[in-house]
């Protein structure tokens, strides 16, 4: 009986992260069409300018798009 608590827990967990990222990018998407991002979509923490200067239209901090292009090219084996 515990493993089906456990297992509704784990579920309601991902389920609330989940809601919450949709959140912060619903939250976002203006500012990411618009272009003028300032705070990683992944992490929240800011972008620094000289990034955003040099990589016009970025939306994530070095280590998220680092991380994320790592996550694409293991996707892509």
């Amino acid at each position: 009986m515990t493993d089906l608590y456990d297992r509704a827990t784990m579920v309601e967990e991902l389920d609330r992260e989940a809601a919450i990222l949709r959140q912060r990018q619903q939250a976002q998407a203006p500012a990411v069409a618009a272009g003028v991002v300032h705070d990683c979509v992944d992490c929240g923490e800011p972008i620094p300018a000289k990034r955003r200067k040099a990589v016009h239209g970025c939306t994530r901090c070095i280590v998220c798009a680092k991380d994320n292009e790592r996550q694409m090219k293991l996707a892509h084996r």
